[in-house]
């Protein structure tokens, strides 16, 4: 069969690819054919945004060209003919000019890893292609497909805002309640200079963008004909007409069509799913057309989503609002559908046929009586979409051989009402838990209803219609007495099984009743008319506020930090904001990470091989199905292991598991392919049995059947017993915090070089810890760790993911580049990397409080477990870390805490910024939130009240010196009026019955060391060349936090030479060996203090020669010191002085100092669905002298982000046999640019110079994570008001709230009737669908 010429241009180069194969997508072909390398892949399934590269193609019905952003790790090249793709690289670079995106990231320190940074750029420059002065509501919305994990995203919306046509400084003229000039005068700080001038950015002139191709424009009059590419299993037909594309489903009927590929993309990659026979209808005009018709708008079913949202949106400008309801309901779900690069792409047609459970739009089409026409060779007809057009899960009305070709989207009548709701987990590009739509239509002249209809997705195996419901409406008023019989009908029509696929059951059902009185209302009040006879009939002005639409403020922002002393040198970059030295480059693609090295001759892909469930013994592994697969070179388990297999930082771990496994995703062996592809395949094609053995998965089984590592973990001080006697109240309780996932959009990744003598090898690798790649790599291949040389360039985030876990990888790699004599690489796929790399540690924790009426604490107990997993890699450590946390900032004079490591079979859990701080801090916080209900006082005073003073000393006795908690406090609240504020938010609840407001203030102090001694040691290596030039080496790795740029200042400070003198090529073992992990916030303590010992020994060298010349230049002496014969390399070495502590004696010192930071966050929460916005944040934090308030302010944001997540957000879900459910970022929700806070104030405490660290600054990586901590406590606080509205539900003041606080959760705790009706208790032998680790 002929294969047809696939044509398309990258970057204005015409490409030609005779050999096109289906399965490829664009982003390999750009990585792996035509090496740009700065497209990245973050997921794999179009949910980061990493790939995002802008798509140019004329549109013969728009009769223009058009520009729109795709994910090129969805894009099969197969369906890019005759378009123009755009990538980061084509904009600009650092060697010609950088475009004005690219500059304006880096320079307003939006890029922090970079890993995300090309992705964001090319959505922001697709944006301003086609709106060249955007609005500020545009930016963020172009955004909505991106994710970052490093910034917080406040820079990149600050930078970005620069474009914008009402993004300036309003000088005052503004509306926005926000701006800076309306803050009372009181409260002005000494004002710091800018983080950035936006006067320094180059203006945008687009008529310096590339141009479209000519030879393509030639061809938008030459009628496109039949294409036909044949790869390996798959042959891709692109139809021209709709007469073919009938005939085709004709003969294949199995055939799939496909436009966006946005699902049959994810199945292939993801549930390994192959479809022969692919075509697409992508150039049918019968498919494309859009037609305004008598009795509504009808769209081609090849339609994009964003083709139907701007048509939709342009008739509802023009058309008069009675028509338009219904159109304001797609559009209401289109708005949180999904990023623009799946709505650029994804039809109409695909999102109908495809028939997800839980579609957004389905339920708004059959709600409508939207029309669909069907058609097939020879055969037409319409037909309305009701509960029969889905008969079950995923299956439609129409046969094999029919194609949907339009859709009918009818407009609404005088006296008809539409809505749509949908609640997920996060806003913006989630997949809904329910969503519905709802439609009305009353007689005309009376609130009698004619027709009711309700639809729901997320409520079963499809889209269903609560017919009954509706249908014993008709006829009836509209009051409350038709609200109580459909929420009634709704409870027992829509009731889901206990154990439903999906879960959080009572969760869903509430929301099918909470979306209805949502419903209700609105038609209330868009009848405007009053029920006088009842008070819900008219509309009560306190349940008002529950018809509105999510509405986003423009986002605001503050960021104050001291100024550099006067007389500073302005080469003395120490204390100033400079931007990341690689920021630029990555921000052109030209930064270079682990899988960004090119392809090594006759290098082979790696893919591991896991096990399937969480306990057994291996009964066999059978690989014949793997050698089938073209490319296969072998499959390597236990047996290949020269060395040892034994491997772990407990030694409790193996390279690959031998006969038993002990968790899903446990490591058994690998395959190695010519190409990740065929790698993938193969290891598909590997069949283990198993002999399945009990698991134990949860912390409660752990407790239950006393499977812990090693003894209770234990600090006591006081006397607990008599404490607790003489306390006026005690509360007991527990309180659960779930895990989270890195989400590092970088995966684990590494090459291998072998060197063919004497055992050296190579690796590069994405690690936070050279030392144990290399000491792990050396004994599994059992030859001295000086054969094994490890280099880390950068990392794309790490967070503690990477200090441990990165083994798991580099050393299968190594021993099958050992075996092969090859050079082998291996980048996990998302899900692969969230399933067997673990993350921050579950935690259970039961407490017992002692107060007095005051609200003095007398005495506390805290029992604390974690779920460590299948070995103990850091868990004692974390647990340690927690202990040491478990006071916050308060004095407790009798105190016991516990803690005991469970070990389950789940893979291992491991370090996370926060390293079991925030766990234990966040138990304290929430006893303490407690404390303050209970004795009915204010919390802040509460909190005041118990903190600890200068010189105080610790329930481990360390002596507190320069505590500024109180400093911090006091400006917190001050700068966040917080007074003020709490009337104000007393005064919104009062007023509003269904939406709530919650305040809250909380403290951090964090012990900054590692609780391992002896990892508090760096060392540094300086070269000084001839030219004058430095080359700078360090211990620590770069992952985003301006670790090598803080080092870069401080040699320049000590060397008193510019920056751009001193370069860091990487961080290697051959350079400084036995270096600790970069982790627990101490690197730029540690390295730092190393740098400048090698650079002062520098120093002292060139002492007489400076004395010689004083007038001479730095060149003048390096050279003379040369020619002079002394060493100009020199290397550095620190230990922090005087650490060391002893559980059993309770004393020595763990930390060498703390850093504080005090954070105030008001939200808003809607009670009937659980949502909630994040108004404003207030954020003080002592950083001491930061050497780079751009860094520090950047990595306070972040983490303070990363911690919302962890609070509020992201929810791990595993089965009850012990395999993660949560994978990727469809069903792993991370925080999204519309997470953060619409106000977020960020202020560096002034004044206040640390010591005990290299130039008088203070670590800022993990500390303040827990600032987030305000938003779930600011949460529980708007629950309790709700609560309080309610009392004839909620009996007690003191609830339940464990983290983190989802939609479920807060709605859960908001009791009313409508969680009363949806009550469904688990019965004793039913198995949930996920289980509480």
């Amino acid at each position: 069969m002929t294969t047809d010429k696939l044509v398309f241009f990258v970057n204005g180069k015409k490409v030609v690819e005779k050999n096109a194969d289906p399965e490829t997508t664009l982003l390999a072909y750009l990585r792996r054919m035509m090496g740009l390398s700065g497209t990245k892949l973050g997921c794999g399934e179009g949910g980061c945004g990493a790939c995002t590269v802008m798509i140019s193609k004329y549109d013969r019905l728009r009769k223009d060209v058009v520009h729109f952003s795709i994910n090129a790790c969805l894009a099969p090249i197969c369906s890019l003919h005759h378009v123009a793709v755009t990538t980061v690289e084509g904009i600009g670079n650092t060697k010609t000019r950088l475009h004005p995106v690219q500059e304006r990231i880096a320079k307003s320190h939006g890029s922090q890893c970079g890993f995300c940074t090309p992705g964001i750029v090319m959505s922001m420059y697709t944006l301003l292609r086609n709106q060249p002065n955007p609005s500020i509501a545009e930016i963020e919305d172009a955004f909505q497909g991106n994710l970052c994990r490093c910034t917080g995203y406040r820079p990149i919306l600050q930078g970005f805002r620069t474009f914008a046509r009402d993004g300036g400084c309003c000088g005052g003229k503004g509306d926005n309640p926000n701006c800076c000039m309306n803050q009372s005068k009181d409260q002005v700080v000494n004002a710091s200079p800018s983080l950035f001038n936006p006067k320094d950015f180059k203006p945008l002139d687009s008529t310096q963008e590339p141009i479209f191709p000519p030879e393509l424009l030639r061809l938008k009059d030459t009628p496109q004909t039949q294409l036909r590419f044949q790869g390996e299993r798959v042959t891709w037909v692109q139809v021209a007409t709709l007469t073919e594309l009938l005939d085709l489903k004709a003969e294949h009927p199995e055939a799939k069509l496909v436009v966006g590929n946005t699902e049959i993309g994810v199945e292939m990659k993801f549930k390994n799913k192959l479809f022969p026979l692919i075509v697409c209808p992508a150039w049918v005009p019968e498919l494309n057309t859009v037609v305004h018709g008598a009795e509504g708008i009808s769209f081609g079913a090849a339609c994009s989503l964003s083709l139907m949202e701007r048509t939709l949106v342009k008739a509802v400008a023009d058309l008069p609002a009675y028509k338009t309801e219904v159109f304001k309901g797609i559009l209401e779900q289109l708005r949180w559908f999904a990023g623009k690069q799946v709505k650029s792409v994804a039809s109409i047609g695909g999102n109908i046929i495809n028939a997800s459970p839980i579609s957004d739009l389905n339920p708004v089409f059959m709600a409508s009586g939207t029309k669909l026409t069907i058609v097939s060779r020879g055969t037409r007809r319409t037909l309305q979409m009701d509960a029969t057009f889905f008969p079950s899960y995923r299956k439609t009305l129409l046969s094999p051989e029919e194609v949907l070709l339009s859709i009918e989207i009818p407009y609404s009548r005088e006296g008809e009402f539409f809505s749509a709701f949908k609640q997920a987990s996060r806003r913006e590009d989630d997949i809904a838990k329910v969503t519905c739509g709802m439609r009305v239509l009353f007689k005309p002249g009376t609130m009698e209803v004619a027709e009711l209809a309700l639809c729901y997705g997320g409520m079963g195996d499809r889209t269903l219609s609560a017919g009954k419901t509706a249908k014993k409406q008709v006829s009836r008023f509209w009051n409350e007495q038709l609200l109580e019989d459909v929420c009634t009908g709704l409870a027992e029509e829509m009731k889901l099984l206990p154990n439903a696929p999906g879960g959080m059951v009572e969760f869903r059902l509430t929301l099918t009743l909470s979306f209805f009185f949502k419903f209700y209302l609105t038609v209330l009040q868009k009848l405007g008319r009053e029920d006088p006879e009842d008070k819900c009939g008219k509309l009560d002005p306190t349940h008002a506020s529950a018809t509105l639409l999510f509405q986003k403020d423009p986002p605001s922002n503050v960021q104050l930090f001291q100024e550099v002393p006067k007389g500073q040198s302005e080469e003395d970059m120490v204390g100033r904001p400079l931007v990341h030295l690689a920021a630029e480059m990555q921000a052109s693609g030209e930064a270079v990470y682990c899988d960004d090295i090119p392809r090594y001759q006759h290098e082979l892909s790696l893919r591991l091989v896991t096990s399937t469930v969480a306990h057994g013994r291996i009964k066999s592994i059978d690989c014949s199905e793997a050698k089938k697969v073209p490319g296969f070179e072998c499959f390597l388990s236990a047996d290949d292991i020269p060395g040892s297999n034994v491997t772990g930082l407990g030694k409790d771990e193996t390279v690959f598991a031998k006969d038993e496994v002990t968790c899903v995703g446990h490591i058994i062996g690998a395959v190695l392919a010519d190409t990740p592809e065929h790698a993938q395949r193969a290891a598909q094609g590997v069949k283990v049995t198993y002999e399945e053995l009990p698991a134990i998965i949860s912390i409660e089984d752990a407790i239950k059947n006393n499977s812990f590592y090693g003894d209770e973990i234990k600090i006591e001080k006081g006397n607990i017993e008599k404490g607790f006697s003489e306390a006026d109240n005690v509360v007991s309780g527990e309180l659960y915090i779930g895990g989270q996932e890195h989400f590092y959009l970088e995966t684990h990744c590494t090459i291998a070089i072998p060197r063919g003598e004497n055992g050296e090898m190579e690796l590069f690798v994405s690690t936070q810890n050279t030392m144990k790649t290399q000491e792990f790599v050396a004994k599994m291949l059992g030859v001295p760790e000086n054969r094994i040389v490890v280099r880390v360039k950068r990392m794309g985030g790490g967070f503690g993911g990477k200090e441990t876990r990165s083994t798991l990888v580099s050393t299968a790699v190594a021993l099958a580049a050992y075996k092969t004599g090859r050079p082998v690489r291996c980048m996990l796929d998302r899900d692969e990397d969230m399933l067997v790399s673990g993350g921050r540690h579950p935690f259970l924790a039961r407490y017992k409080v002692g107060f007095m009426k005051t609200g003095k604490v007398v005495a506390l107990e805290v029992e604390h477990y974690s779920n460590a997993g299948n070995s103990m890699d850091l868990s004692q450590s974390i647990m340690d870390r927690a202990l040491f946390h478990m006071d916050n900032c308060y004095k407790i004079p009798n105190i016991r805490g516990t803690g005991r490591l469970c070990k389950t079979h789940l893979p291992s859990n491991t370090a996370f910024r926060g390293f079991g701080g925030p766990q234990g801090m966040l138990v304290a916080e929430y006893w303490m939130s407690e404390v303050a209900v209970t004795c009915g006082l204010p919390p802040e005073d509460v909190r005041r009240k118990n903190m600890y003073k200068e010189g105080d000393l610790t329930h481990f006795n360390q002596k507190l010196e320069g505590f500024t908690v109180p400093r911090c406090w006091d400006e917190c609240l001050a700068s966040s009026q917080y007074q003020e504020r709490r009337k104000q938010v007393d005064q919104f609840n009062r007023e509003n019955c269904w939406k709530k407001r919650g305040l809250c203030i909380i403290p951090t102090k964090f012990g900054i060391s590692f609780t391992l001694s002896f990892l508090n040691q760096a060392g540094a290596l300086v070269h000084v060349y001839t030219d004058g030039s430095v080359l700078l080496t360090h211990g620590g790795t770069e992952m985003g936090q301006g670790l090598h740029t803080k080092m870069v200042q401080v040699a320049s400070r000590v060397l008193k030479i510019p920056t751009s003198r001193i370069h860091i090529t990487e961080t290697s073992t051959n350079t400084v060996p036995n270096t600790s992990p970069t982790a627990a916030s101490v690197s730029s303590d540690l390295n730092g203090q190393a740098v400048y010992a090698a650079c002062q020994t520098i120093l002292q060298r060139l002492e007489p020669y400076k004395n010689k010349k004083p007038a001479g230049s730095w060149d003048e002496w390096v050279l003379a010191a040369y020619q002079d014969a002394v060493s100009l390399s020199a290397t550095g070495f620190y230990k922090t002085p005087n650490l060391g502590y002893d559980f059993k004696t309770n004393s020595g010192k763990p930390f060498h100092y703390f850093t504080y930071g005090v954070a105030c966050s008001e939200v808003e929460i809607d009670c009937l669905t659980g949502d909630h916005k994040n108004l404003r944040t207030d954020i003080v934090m002592d950083v001491g002298s930061s050497l780079n308030p751009a860094i520090d302010i950047g990595q306070v944001e972040g983490a303070f982000v990363q911690g919302l997540g962890l609070f509020t957000l992201e929810e791990l879900l595993y089965t009850p046999e012990g395999g993660l459910q949560t994978r990727g970022p469809s069903t792993y929700k991370i925080p999204a640019f519309g997470s953060i806070p619409v106000e977020l104030r960020v202020s560096l405490l002034r004044d206040c110079p640390n010591k005990k660290a290299i130039y008088a600054s203070k670590a800022v990586g993990e500390p303040p994570l827990f600032l987030a901590a305000s938003i779930f406590f600011a949460i529980k606080d708007a629950i309790g008001a709700a609560r309080a509205q309610h009392p004839e539900f909620s009996t007690k003041p003191l609830f339940q709230l464990d983290s983190p606080a989802t939609p479920e959760r807060i709605r859960n705790a908001c009791n009313d009737k409508f969680t009363c009706m949806s009550s469904t208790p688990l019965p004793e032998n039913c198995k949930p669908w996920s289980l509480r680790v």
